[in-house]
């Protein structure tokens, strides 16, 4: 599922979890504000701050950015029970970085610490910084990459980091992502309307019979 480009709608898209989904409607989103922020990924971005790179202007710091996408993939494997969220922001206060040059990382990071992962560990003493300068030195500013479209190539798998609130007025629900489908609110809110309506007729028919 691919959409418009950004020439043309000049927005980016946000997934957040279901769980996260009425809070960030009535409130907008923020940097922290996600439920799994402390518990899985302040201690991973924190990491990349440590290694910036002479490039990267002080105000870029992955630990306080909202993380946003630019487009996806026909095939891209969407994560069940969330929402995918068009979102509206300044891209002068936006950085590009290649997504893939950070994932790299994310497992063994992760991992380094839990008995017989010692590989991991050693793994990002010896390559992390090295790899987290080159993740750095890879990424442009928005403005920047608007005019060359470093997005567009290949292998270059860009994640916009956001360094502003979003408010609701600059947010719209595309779609519910659940095991079995994507589908828009509305699509969603029919599918299960007409759910409701069948049960709840079956149920008053087999009712009905018992009587």
């Amino acid at each position: 599922m691919t959409f418009e480009d950004f020439s043309v709608t000049g927005a980016l898209y946000h997934v957040v979890s279901i769980i996260d989904l009425e809070k960030t409607l009535a409130e907008g989103i923020h940097f922290d504000d996600k439920i799994t922020y402390f518990d899985k990924y302040y201690d991973f971005h924190n990491y990349f701050d440590k290694y910036r790179t002479d490039n990267i202007p002080h105000w870029v710091l992955r630990k306080k950015a909202i993380f946003a996408s630019m487009n996806f993939k026909e095939d891209h494997n969407w994560h069940s029970h969330t929402a995918l969220l068009k979102v509206k922001v300044d891209i002068k206060k936006c950085w590009v970085c290649n997504e893939n040059k950070a994932n790299v990382l994310f497992e063994p990071f992760i991992l380094q610490n839990i008995k017989g992962f010692e590989v991991a560990k050693k793994f990002i003493e010896e390559k992390g910084p090295k790899m987290v300068e080159e993740y750095w030195l890879d990424s442009l500013s928005m403005e920047e990459n608007i005019k060359i479209r470093r997005d567009k190539e290949k292998g270059y798998d860009a994640e916009v980091l956001i360094f502003h609130d979003i408010p609701p007025e600059d947010i719209e629900c595309l779609f519910i992502i659940s095991d079995q489908s994507i589908m828009s609110p509305d699509k969603w809110l029919h599918y299960f309307n007409n759910e409701v309506s069948f049960k709840e007729a079956v149920c008053k028919s087999i009712g009905n019979a018992q009587h």
